[in-house]
């Protein structure tokens, strides 16, 4: 989860309804983002329809809307009709960051408990505690994908050396080295701002940086390399048909950094 752009320095948020029938949603939601939405969100209506809401920092212009609809519509091969009720609201001013911070609770996932910063909880023995400032990085607990990688961890991984790729907050490299302290751990990332994140996640969680301590563990902005080779246990974060090459690089032995 990754904090909206911007989101504290836009003076006001309109919102956008559209009521529409199912097959309509993907068409909608393509059409809406080309009209400028800085995002969007889906919800079931009634009549069993579905109301696609588009948030956009400046009022959005009615007319260039409908052309985008239509547009979409015919890309989809959709009658204009799929497409019910357009309505415009303005959202009360908020600090929805500070909002957002309040919603996002304590994830549980296996041994690990990831929580944010500034809540306050009572760790149970034996739980693995993590804590995540997410910023602008992917990674906090709450997407199934993540909990899905710390379950992977905590079943597969026996310690040795662990590797990282498109480590965002950090979370999984984390993870692998609060399960097994003594471990090898390599994070990278390609964004400069997730890899300075991710640092300050490790040193967070008593996992820093092998620059800094003498554990070995390292958070560095790059893509896969070589010297990646032969490490007992890696995930990758990142689109899938970038998989097979990095499994073809990884799998090799003679794992060095």
């Amino acid at each position: 989860m990754a904090q909206p752009r911007d989101a504290k320095t836009i003076a006001g948020w309109y919102a956008l309804d559209v009521e529409l029938e199912p097959d309509a949603r993907e068409a909608v939601e393509y059409a809406l983002m080309e009209a400028g939405a800085l995002g969007t969100e889906t919800n079931d209506a009634a009549n069993k329809m579905l109301r696609v809401t588009a948030y956009f920092d400046n009022m959005p212009e009615r007319e260039h809307v409908r052309a985008e609809l239509a547009t979409a519509l015919r890309i989809y091969d959709l009658a204009s009709a799929t497409v019910r009720d357009m309505d415009v609201r303005k959202l009360e001013n908020r600090d929805w960051l500070e909002e957002w911070k309040r919603n996002w609770k304590p994830v549980a996932a296996g041994r690990f408990l990831i929580a944010p910063p500034w809540s306050e909880i009572e760790q149970i023995p034996d739980q693995l505690f993590i804590r995540i400032e997410p910023g602008m990085a992917f990674g906090t607990g709450t997407h199934e994908t993540t909990r899905l990688c710390l379950a992977a961890i905590e079943k597969h991984f026996a310690g040795g050396s662990f590797l990282d790729v498109g480590t965002g907050t950090g979370i999984l490299a984390i993870a692998a080295a609060k399960l097994f302290p003594g471990a090898r751990v390599v994070a990278c990332d390609i964004d400069a701002d997730a890899v300075a994140i991710a640092r300050e996640n490790a040193t967070a969680n008593d996992v820093s940086d092998g620059r800094l301590c003498r554990r070995s563990y390292r958070f560095r902005r790059s893509c896969l390399r070589k010297s990646d080779r032969g490490c007992d246990l890696a995930d990758a974060s990142f689109p899938v048909e970038s998989y097979l090459r990095t499994f073809d690089t990884v799998r090799d032995s003679g794992y060095s950094d």
